[in-house]
């Protein structure tokens, strides 16, 4: 799964990596080294502008909520649980399958946090019987230094609660695609610790590798089974992952400090 992420790349940086056309200054993020369910993060999307002449897609750096708001709900109190949707069911789930059609985005990150901990409490978690404690967290990313690009899904919501003119009639919710973990070696892997993704969590982020960002950005192509086939894993051997202090599992911790590899786990945990 995804439940929290690092985010320090700069406006600048992602424009440039992304090709990004169209971005607001005035819209930037600080750094965030502990991004958590419901902050606003980065995404890039490809849309029309709004008033625009040209009805042509342009590829934007947006700031959107974390935690999709379906455009059909009621209130927004679910934001917090729908940060992240299945590879698996995205195509036929009512919460996301209009968004997988239609409105798609890359979510760039540093990398994710996950926490290591018992073989038998993840495979209760698995079966969904039993929220898992967190214990020892790793940070996951990508070996050669590069953005992770995270598959992502946005939407619209409007309260009807506020006048039109409201700045906050609208909603702009987004959330994180996941898939099966990696079961091939880490390209780096600790001294004592995990050797494949799926030794921490038998979940992770899909990462979208450069060549696949045109494809799943494309406003235009909305055939499911022709976007199920982006949905495929990246090729294995790209990430490193090594463990780093408890102090992240506090959302109010926020620091590049919570980065910093440790030399063995802190946490006991089935390595």
């Amino acid at each position: 799964m995804c439940g929290r992420y690092a985010a320090s790349r700069g406006p600048e940086d992602l424009a440039a990596t992304f090709e990004v056309e169209k971005w607001d200054p005035e819209e930037t993020l600080a750094p965030d080294y502990n991004v958590a369910p419901t902050k606003e993060v980065y995404v890039v999307l490809d849309r029309p502008v709004k008033d625009a002449d040209s009805p042509r897609p342009v590829r934007q750096l947006r700031r959107l909520k974390w935690g999709l708001v379906p455009s059909w709900a009621k209130t927004p109190e679910g934001a917090a649980r729908m940060i992240n949707a299945r590879a698996e069911t995205v195509h036929e789930k009512p919460s996301y399958r209009r968004a997988f059609a239609a409105r798609r985005c890359v979510v760039p990150a540093d990398g994710y946090y996950e926490w290591v901990t018992g073989t038998q409490e993840r495979d209760l978690e698995v079966e969904g019987k039993k929220k898992r404690p967190r214990k020892q967290p790793y940070f996951v990313t990508p070996a050669d230094g590069s953005v992770f690009a995270m598959a992502g899904l946005y939407e619209f919501w409007r309260d009807r609660t506020l006048p039109d003119e409201h700045p906050l009639a609208w909603w702009v919710t987004c959330s994180v695609i996941t898939t099966e973990a990696e079961t091939a070696p880490l390209a780096a892997a600790p001294a004592e610790g995990p050797r494949a993704l799926a030794d921490i969590h038998p979940r992770m982020p899909l990462m979208l590798t450069p060549d696949r960002w045109d494809d799943w950005l494309d406003p235009s192509r909305t055939d499911p089974d022709e976007l199920r086939d982006l949905l495929a894993p990246p090729p294995t051997g790209l990430m490193r992952a090594y463990p780093v202090s408890t102090a992240v599992s506090n959302v109010r911790n926020n620091g590049a400090e919570l980065l910093k590899e440790l030399e063995g786990p802190e946490e006991g945990t089935l390595f």
